[in-house]
């Protein structure tokens, strides 16, 4: 362990999935060096994902009021070396970071920033003569910044796992108190190329809930969303949609009591990892090659598109840039597919 070094700023803003990813990180660090105070630089939103984590604090990065732009990042800069901060781990690697980085140079601070493999994930990506083979994972490249600042991490699972949560009174009421499995399903993405077809979706949903064996809690967030969702419920008799119902914080407790959880490939899947849930992902137009499963879950969990049709996924690394037609790849994968795979883990 580096002596000199007693509080680390670890940085991580933004995506929800990415800051996700960092939460296993995180727990293995702090199982490791114990003494060492961590800072993490985030949005304030994402800190109840790391509560289990003692001796660490959120630093709230407000990027669009106080420390936006140049002077807004001077002022972050500022605000950080009242902190005395002795080293940075910067898992992000935007351009807020590099204009931070020069500021922690100048005063002699250590500043180890995230090698993203930009190189080796475009010739994954290209739609000509692609590199088709696995990449480091999201994990592996957060751990290597901290072994770059000389902390050795173990990922072993008993290191750097989330404990389950006790839900709330007020989810449990939404939930019920059934002895059915409860089985997430998060429906939505950000890019059109991930997300999974509604109808299909709701066939899948429709077979679970004549079961009778399974309550299923959809995931979302927003007007459309919680609009969409709310349809669907409204359909069945085991079906829940708790978007736009909960916070956050309650969100993560109930994720963390799930059986599984049905994810494109997206945020919730990374959150429900970091519990240990077992998460089902369904890939379109971006593919786990790229490193980006959620953390410990078998590739045998990732079900991807047919890629003798689709030869040419993934087409791009967040699923915004796709040839003709490969909007509509990631529905080549059969809803029974999915349904064998939630059947299975769930038996």
């Amino acid at each position: 362990m580096p002596k000199k070094i007693k509080h680390l700023l670890v940085i991580r803003t933004s995506a929800m999935g990415d800051v996700a990813i960092a939460a296993p990180i995180l727990l293995a660090f702090r199982k490791a060096y114990p003494t060492i105070k961590i800072t993490l630089l985030t949005n304030t939103f994402f800190s109840p994902i790391f509560e289990q984590i003692s001796n660490l604090t959120v630093k709230s990065f407000e990027t669009k009021e106080k420390h936006k732009g140049v002077f807004g990042i001077r002022k972050l800069a500022q605000e950080l070396k009242l902190m005395n901060v002795d080293a940075v781990a910067d898992l992000h690697g935007v351009l807020r970071t590099h204009l931070l980085k020069k500021f922690f140079l100048f005063n002699n601070i250590p500043f180890i920033q995230i090698n993203k493999g930009r190189a080796e994930k475009k010739a994954l990506t290209s739609w000509e003569n692609k590199t088709f083979k696995p990449l480091k994972t999201s994990h592996q490249r957060y751990s290597d910044v901290f072994e770059k600042l000389g902390f050795k991490l173990n990922l072993e699972v008993s290191s750097s796992l989330l404990k389950k949560e006790k839900i709330t009174t007020k989810t449990q009421d939404l939930i019920g108190f059934d002895t059915k499995k409860w089985i997430g399903i998060a429906p939505f993405a950000q890019h059109k190329g991930k997300i999974y077809s509604l109808e299909k979706l709701t066939a899948i949903i429709e077979e679970l809930d004549q079961s009778d064996n399974y309550k299923i809690v959809l995931f979302g967030g927003g007007k459309n969303e919680i609009e969409l969702l709310s349809g669907i419920e409204s359909k069945f008799n085991n079906v829940l949609s708790i978007a736009g119902k909960l916070s956050f914080k309650e969100e993560l407790k109930l994720i963390s009591n799930l059986d599984v959880m049905v994810s494109m490939d997206s945020g919730n899947g990374h959150l429900a990892a970091m519990y240990g849930i077992p998460v089902i992902t369904i890939w379109g137009v971006t593919h786990p090659y790229a490193g980006f499963t959620p953390y410990n879950q078998p590739f045998s969990n990732s079900l991807i598109p047919d890629l003798q049709i689709y030869p040419q996924i993934p087409t791009s690394i967040y699923g915004n840039k796709y040839p003709k037609g490969y909007d509509q790849a990631i529905n080549s994968i059969s809803s029974q597919t999915i349904l064998k795979k939630i059947n299975e883990i769930t038996q």
